[in-house]
């Protein structure tokens, strides 16, 4: 009796030494956020703090947009290969916690035999039974394998979720370009109206011995290299319709309809803090489930290297006669048990743990370089929101005064004050200013949506 109790008193000190080795969640999310420091001053671009806008995408009031993010929400291909990575993923995760539970299986067999060249009778052997094993997670290898399992499991979901935030601010992106590239070809129709006009004009000057041949010239010149950027704002409209189509899962036939002009910027979000974004951002999220995934596997790992302990047992029936197979005559049981305790390795499970010990690490690692990533996208999202608004004031008041300009110009140009070429420049610069106008302002509507990813936000109500 005495040595039976001894290994029963030591096996449940291993027990107690080794639950208290498990990592919990606290300490994984404490290691993990202090290779996450925060600023102590938060950069915003207003004073207000608080959640992330919900529902961002709604908050641009555009009807269509909003049905176009659902589409590619519902038809994507890509998201949808991500999906089945996360059912995948949980999968597994019940796949390594199932060793957690005996498994019990059903055994049957029969055979006859006899001898050749012999009177004797055949003989006949029938067996079913039940087979049952398990193994006693006494030291947590299991349970840290499942845990582990667990965890990417819920980094994948992180993954999943933030894939349908980027998915949909990717569709609010190339909405936006298909639409700059619509108002950018009617700013070319616009130039080519008005060039069309100049060249009349020119051309009766000429015809009555007012103008010359170079003004003729130049004016045809500048109506032709008008009329190939207008084939290329259109090949760009219908490039950037077919990227869109893409990502809403459809053929890139270049027929969807967008509305024609831009929606105006919404105000910047309030960014919160720092620790709100921690908590907030999906990939983050993933990041931190990895971190805790690679301490499961770092207890698992350890556990590997303690005695293994498992039960056996048997139920079944033997009998020559298939209807005496489970009377009770012939019917027996046995129960077993078996340790395995590992003595020579080579050094392979020394090896696993110094592997796991390095994963660990280096998931943490990953985890602070993320979020300082993330911090860093959240103060430039806020700054070039700044900038973008000075920068489209700015351009708005050179647009206005370059149409001025061009207005003068041909008022001076009709009374003979003026030549024809400085016209053409001064028409030039006139269009080049439209489009910058209308580029800052796609511009602007891709940061703010930037921003709004940057900071963690939901792209439903």
């Amino acid at each position: 009796m005495m040595p039976r109790r001894f290994l029963l008193c030591l096996c449940g000190a291993f027990a107690l030494t080794a639950c208290a080795s498990l990592t919990s969640r606290d300490e994984v999310g404490e290691t993990a956020r202090r290779e996450a420091p925060a600023p102590d001053a938060w950069v915003m671009a207003q004073q207000a703090v608080g959640d992330v806008r919900v529902g961002w995408i709604d908050a641009l009031r555009d009807a269509v947009l909003t049905q176009l993010v659902r589409d590619a929400q519902a038809n994507n291909k890509n998201l949808q290969g991500a999906a089945a990575n996360v059912e995948q993923s949980w999968a597994l995760a019940r796949q390594a916690g199932a060793a957690l539970r005996p498994a019990i299986d059903l055994a049957t067999d029969g055979s006859r035999s006899g001898v050749i060249d012999s009177r004797a009778t055949d003989a006949s052997r029938v067996t079913l039974g039940l087979r049952v094993s398990w193994e006693l997670d006494v030291w947590g290898r299991i349970l840290s394998g499942q845990r582990a399992a667990a965890a990417t499991a819920e980094s994948v979901e992180a993954d999943y979720r933030f894939s349908q935030y980027s998915l949909a601010a990717a569709v609010a992106n190339a909405y936006f370009l298909a639409i700059e590239a619509g108002l950018l070809e009617d700013v070319t129709r616009q130039s080519i109206d008005a060039l069309t006009e100049t060249n009349r004009i020119v051309a009766v000057r000429y015809d009555n011995g007012f103008g010359s041949s170079q003004d003729l010239a130049l004016a045809k010149s500048d109506l032709a290299a008008a009329r190939s950027a207008l084939a290329a704002a259109e090949g760009a409209r219908r490039e950037a319709l077919r990227a869109l189509e893409v990502l809403l899962g459809r053929y890139p036939g270049a027929d969807l309809t967008v509305r024609a002009s831009l929606p105006p910027t919404p105000p910047t979000p309030p960014a919160g803090v720092p620790s709100d974004v921690l908590e907030r951002r999906p990939d983050l999220v993933a990041a931190e489930r990895r971190v805790a995934a690679a301490f499961n596997r770092l207890d698992q790992a350890n556990a590997a290297r303690l005695p293994r302990i498992s039960l056996t047992g048997n139920l079944g029936g033997s009998s020559d006669q298939l209807g005496n197979l489970l009377d009770p005559a012939n019917v027996a049981w046995t129960v077993g048990g078996n340790l395995v305790a590992p003595l020579l390795d080579g050094g392979t499970r020394r090896a696993q743990v110094d592997i796991a010990t390095a994963e660990q690490r280096r998931a943490v690692a990953e985890y602070g370089q993320a979020a300082l990533n993330v911090f860093q996208e959240v103060e430039t999202g806020l700054d070039q929101l700044v900038v973008l608004r000075a920068r489209n004031a700015a351009l708005d008041e050179a647009a206005g005064e370059a149409r001025e300009a061009f207005r003068l110009a041909r008022l001076r140009y009709d009374e003979g004050e003026t030549d024809l070429l400085d016209v053409l420049t001064i028409q030039q610069r006139t269009l080049t200013a439209e489009r910058n106008l209308v580029t800052i302002e796609r511009a602007r509507l891709e940061q703010w949506i930037n921003l709004n990813l940057a900071l963690g936000g939901s792209w439903t109500r």
